[in-house]
């Protein structure tokens, strides 16, 4: 099983973020927390039972 979430953390914590959006619908998951990388894979959706652990996150970078 692909560890999701702990590979996006990692990633945020390696400074790969570019940007954050939060959209209506993405894909088949709607409301959704989009994160956009520097490196592949590019974008990764987060659906919103995550949406409070990324913010926390979000607010220390």
């Amino acid at each position: 099983m692909y560890p999701y979430h702990n590979k996006i953390k990692q990633r945020i914590k390696n400074g790969e973020l570019v940007k954050f959006e939060y959209l209506e619908k993405y894909k088949q998951i709607s409301p959704c927390l989009v994160l956009y990388f520097n490196t592949e894979p590019y974008v990764r959706p987060i659906r919103e039972h995550r949406f409070e652990e990324y913010r926390s996150i979000l607010n220390t970078i």
